[in-house]
């Protein structure tokens, strides 16, 4: 029976745990250590098969680029694949641009796995982590299906084991580009410091964040991690400081995630958050109590070969 649509396909946040600059290569990417867990705060996608080849975007909410990743990606599909059929992709947008949460990357792989479905390509995950990569490197992470340990420019996947919990997440009104982050003065020296370092994490300062607690959890605790990038987005971006700094004095801790503007806190464990999120935010901004997710929505949607 031919399959004509695929309705309500999620496409989650993520948050980056930790987030570690380990330099620079020679084409300009910069090498990472991260890991990253999605999150239930959801772009939502419609596909509709089309026989003609057209790839025609809908926005249900807020307007998007005209040529955005979820396009993109269905084009770079398209085009490999040399496809005849073509698709409608209605969007809607939930999750904020320019937060470090993935949501464009998040709707592009979504929308691989989804055509890969519609189309009845049945092409192996293998096959579409490089289409993936090519479009952005956080899209392989949406496309691997779990939480991750991730290397490289975001290709180098090394799935973990990552129980849901509960985290505060601020938007601040202003956003961040990522190349504006990642070309600034202070990044520029942490790559400096891991070049003469050797990339050896035991020269590494640890992360000065509030030591082990129930609610805290291992995850923010002292020795964790950091986010090398959040002294830059805070010079860039200040209200990312003050974000950070109202997340913390609600729940202890707090980290700038990805290379946007987004702050988050790990709020508990279990049925329930420790606290509540602080409703006193400035006009504009977002906030949202998340919670982790230990699989991603598609994940089994993409075979793996072996």
């Amino acid at each position: 029976m031919a399959l004509h649509s695929l309705l309500d396909v999620p496409a989650p946040a993520k948050l980056n745990l930790f987030l570690h600059v380990q330099g620079r290569r020679d084409d300009g990417y910069h090498r990472i250590d991260s890991l990253m867990v999605p999150i239930d705060w959801c772009d939502v996608l419609h596909f509709e098969l089309r026989a003609d080849a057209v790839l025609a975007r809908h926005d249900l909410g807020a307007a998007l680029p005209a040529d955005d990743l979820c396009l993109r990606a269905a084009r770079a599909l398209q085009q490999a694949a040399a496809t005849p059929l073509g698709a409608d992709i209605s969007i809607d947008k939930n999750v904020p641009w320019g937060a470090g949460l993935g949501g464009g990357s998040s709707d592009a792989a979504s929308t691989l796995l989804a055509l890969n479905r519609l189309w009845r390509l049945d092409w192996p995950l293998e096959r579409l982590l490089p289409i993936g990569l090519s479009l952005g490197a956080d899209v392989p992470f949406f496309l691997g299906g779990t939480a991750a340990r991730v290397g490289g420019i975001g290709e180098v996947l090394t799935p973990v084991a990552s129980p849901s919990a509960w985290f505060a997440v601020v938007k601040p009104a202003a956003s961040l580009e990522t190349r504006a982050v990642f070309t600034s003065p202070q990044v520029a020296a942490v790559v400096e410091a891991a070049r003469i370092a050797g990339f050896s994490e035991a020269e590494r300062r640890p992360f000065d964040g509030p030591a082990k607690t129930e609610e805290t959890g291992p995850e923010l605790a002292v020795g964790f991690g950091r986010n090398d990038l959040q002294a830059a987005a805070e010079s860039l971006c200040p209200d990312v400081l003050r974000a950070a700094a109202g997340l913390r004095a609600a729940f202890g801790n707090s980290r700038m995630t990805g290379s946007g503007s987004a702050v988050f806190a790990r709020a508990g464990h279990g049925q329930a958050p420790s606290a509540a999120m602080p409703g006193d935010w400035p006009c504009g901004w977002s906030s949202r109590m998340c919670r982790s997710l230990e699989r991603h929505p598609l994940a089994g949607w993409a075979r793996r070969e072996g």
